[in-house]
């Protein structure tokens, strides 16, 4: 009786579900009325001043339609399987995922308008963040070569650093090398200072940090081909990542508590300067400035190893939208985003939500933080713009051996030899 109770009401759940995604489609909208949906809570309002000034210049309504980030991503997809997706919206996943729905044909195929006008509008934009949106010829999931969504801000993940806090340990300017680095925690110790601060206890953004160490250590080349399964984690450029991470933990760099604070906690310590030092993204501007608007802070690379590559760091689209392919507006759809990201909206929207702007022209008019985070931009990269990924169960081993690392539970060789046999149940799952 209980289960028949049970798939009673995943059935009516399953109903009610469907019955309120068909009255949406069943609602007819306005021909001059843009649906937009978008999880970005803390930019509704400016959102909003710009659907305003946008129907002022051109008599097109643009609805803003706001969802909860959490559940932003079921919603999107459960939106697709019943076919009520508005005219722009954005996907919040991984490649493969945005594939899928290019493939299932949610997703309009953007070039032809990139590539008008000798390619205007492609040109007023960060390469890196159309990139994210680019599938290349030849690539891994079969989708026709092209561009597919529209940046409309975009990021890098670097480290900042406390003015004041290193004027009191007598540091002069920010550390370059990780030599430097070292001497300067020694410094900041001194004065009971605490040094680097980052949200570890998510563990993505450990394996970021290790990331760049990565490309400064090996190179693109060999990374890729480890990821392939050309090159093992017990090779010993690997061994020197992971080497960076034991270096930096016995050298007392970290904050107490650094593998288990997530990110929120963290961005709280270095606005009330509880660190020296963090490592985090560009929206971080924003983040503290609303915690603590008298923050002195810099931004600096992560401090290099003696290499011959240089040091790369995760940066790229932060935010894109996508059209609707199968939309009766999607020509107004694209006329809105090309609107959009013209200078002046871009300009307008970065100085209001304090993030960097996808188009390169709206740099002048944004705070000074911020331009030093947009000069890194070429030194970006990311795993959406990879030739090959790792596999999710392998950098989660990955990830979790850097956490063991950084609190002495394990040694760089023994994460490299966890992580390499993950990697080979991986490939012999995959060889079947």
């Amino acid at each position: 009786m209980k289960t028949i109770n049970r798939i009673f009401c995943l059935c009516l759940c399953l109903l009610v579900t469907a019955g309120l995604l068909s009255s949406c489609a069943q609602k007819e909208e306005d021909p001059n009325t843009v649906v937009m949906w978008h999880w970005l809570t803390d930019r509704q309002s400016v959102l909003q001043e710009l659907a305003d000034r946008y129907k002022d210049e051109t008599g097109i309504t643009v609805k803003m339609e706001l969802f909860a980030p959490t559940a932003y991503s079921q919603r999107i997809i459960a939106s697709a399987q019943a076919k009520v997706l508005p005219d722009i919206y954005g996907i919040l996943d991984k490649k493969q995922t945005f594939a899928s729905f290019i493939d299932s044909g949610y997703v309009a195929e953007l070039t032809e308008e990139f590539e008008k006008d000798n390619g205007a509008w492609e040109k007023s934009l960060f390469e890196k963040a159309i990139n994210v949106n680019r599938f290349e010829e030849g690539n891994v999931y079969d989708v026709k070569p092209g561009i597919y969504g529209v940046p409309v801000d975009v990021t890098n993940t670097q480290m900042l650093y406390n003015k004041k806090l290193l004027a009191k340990a007598g540091i002069a300017k920010a550390p370059e090398t990780m030599d430097e680095f070292l001497v300067a925690i020694e410094a900041l110790k001194r004065v009971g200072i605490s040094g680097l601060v980052s949200g570890w206890g998510e563990s993505w953004m450990a394996g970021a940090f290790a990331s760049n160490y990565a490309f400064n250590i090996m190179g693109e080349e060999k990374i890729m081909a480890t990821y392939k399964g050309d090159v093992p984690y017990t090779d010993p450029d690997w061994i020197k990542v992971f080497r960076v991470f034991q270096r930096l933990s016995q050298a007392g760099a970290f904050i107490e508590g650094i593998v288990t604070k997530p990110n929120k906690f963290a961005e709280q310590d270095f606005a009330l300067e509880r660190a020296a030092f963090a490592y985090n993204g560009s929206w971080c501007v924003n983040v503290y400035h609303n915690m603590n608007p008298d923050l002195e802070y810099g931004v600096m690379l992560p401090p290099a190893v003696e290499s011959d590559y240089p040091m790369l760091i995760w940066g790229g689209a932060g935010t894109s939208f996508v059209v609707n392919a199968s939309s009766e507006k999607k020509q107004k759809a694209i006329d809105f985003l090309k609107w959009f990201t013209e200078k002046e909206q871009q300009a307008y929207f970065s100085k209001e939500t304090r993030n960097l702007p996808a188009n390169k022209e709206a740099l002048a008019s944004i705070p000074e933080v911020l331009e030093d985070f947009a000069k890194m931009m070429d030194r970006t990269t990311h795993p959406t713009i990879w030739k090959y990924n790792e596999d999710h169960v392998v950098s989660e081993k990955f990830e979790k051996g850097l956490q063991s690392i950084i609190i002495g539970e394990k040694t760089p060789e023994q994460v490299a030899q966890e992580v390499q046999e993950a990697k080979e149940r991986v490939m012999k799952r995959q060889a079947r």
